[in-house]
C-alpha cells in the first residue's frame, strides 16, 4: 500500500469535481459521478484510493451541485463538500472547493471526478510528491493516450517550452502527438487563491477554467511544470455511454 509521507499528507488536501450533471450520458437524477461502474459510483474509486492513501474525510473535498443529495447520501461523513450553486467552470469549483479546507493546508490536488477511476496510489503520490520538491505554484498531469482525436495535445518544443493547445487550434503536424492533459492539477493554495480573483472567462462559455491557470503561471513568470503519467492506462474520460461501456471492460480487466 501506497502511503503518503506524513510531512506531505498533513499539508496535502484534495478537491474532486463533482458537480457536473453529464447530459451526454444521459443522467437526468444523478450527477454525472454517480453513474454506475463496474457496480460503484465512478467517483468513488478515486475517493477509495484517497482514503487508503492516508487522506482523511476533511482532507477529501468532494464539489457537488446537479442532484448534490445522491452524492452525499453515499458517502456521508467519508468526506468533506462543497456546494457549486452555479456551473461556472473548472476553476471556479475548484476555488469553491479550497474555501472549504482547513487553513493549515497549503498544497491542493485537483482531480476531476469523472476520468479519475483508473489512478493508482503510486500515481497520485508520485505527483503530489514530484510537485511538492520542486516548489512549483502549479503542476500539471499529463499522459499518452492511442486516440487523442477528441483532446488537445501537450506541445513540448526543442527549447524546453511546454505549451498545451486545445484541440480546435492544433495543426495538422501536432494531430500525430499522443500527450494529452489529464486535467488533474497540483497547486500552491496561495498562490491559486490570490490568482483567481484575476483570471479571465472563457471568451465563448463565460466560464473559468483550469487550463488558464497555467496560462497565467506561464505570463506571471511564476514555477509551473508538466508531469507525465508512466502508465498509459491509468485515465480514462467517461463522457459517452460507450466509453462508459469501455471503461466497464477495463475495470472487469477484459
Amino acid at each position: 500500500m501506497i502511503i503518503i509521507p506524513k510531512n506531505i499528507v498533513e499539508k496535502t488536501a484534495v478537491v474532486i469535481l463533482a458537480a457536473g450533471k453529464g447530459t451526454r450520458l444521459g443522467c437526468t437524477d444523478i450527477p454525472k459521478v454517480m453513474k454506475l461502474l463496474a457496480g460503484k459510483p465512478i467517483v468513488s474509486y478515486v475517493v477509495e484510493t484517497l482514503t487508503d492513501m492516508g487522506f482523511t474525510n476533511e482532507h477529501i473535498c468532494l464539489v457537488v451541485g446537479f442532484k448534490k443529495e445522491k452524492v452525499t447520501e453515499y458517502f456521508k461523513d467519508r468526506v468533506s463538500y462543497a456546494h457549486q450553486e452555479e456551473q461556472k467552470g473548472t476553476a471556479h469549483a475548484a476555488y469553491t472547493g479550497m474555501k472549504e479546507l482547513p487553513k493549515h493546508i497549503d498544497t491542493i490536488l485537483v482531480i476531476q471526478g469523472d476520468d479519475s477511476a483508473f489512478y493508482s496510489p503510486e500515481t497520485i503520490n508520485r505527483f503530489i510528491q514530484e510537485h511538492c520538491d520542486s516548489h512549483a505554484k502549479l503542476s500539471l498531469l499529463s499522459i499518452d493516450v492511442d486516440n487523442p482525436d477528441q483532446l488537445g495535445r501537450i506541445i513540448r518544443h526543442e527549447n524546453g517550452d511546454i505549451e498545451v493547445i486545445e484541440k480546435e487550434y492544433i495543426t495538422e503536424e501536432q494531430k500525430k502527438i499522443k500527450e494529452i492533459s489529464t486535467g488533474t492539477f497540483c497547486f500552491n493554495r496561495e498562490w491559486f487563491e490570490h490568482m483567481y480573483p484575476t483570471m479571465p472567462q472563457l471568451r465563448k462559455l463565460g466560464e473559468y477554467a483550469l487550463p488558464t491557470a497555467l496560462a497565467m503561471a506561464r505570463d506571471q513568470g511564476v514555477k509551473w511544470q508538466v508531469i507525465k503519467i508512466e502508465n498509459g492506462h491509468e485515465w480514462f474520460g467517461i463522457n459517452t455511454p460507450e466509453q462508459l461501456e469501455q471503461a466497464e471492460q477495463m475495470k472487469k480487466g477484459k
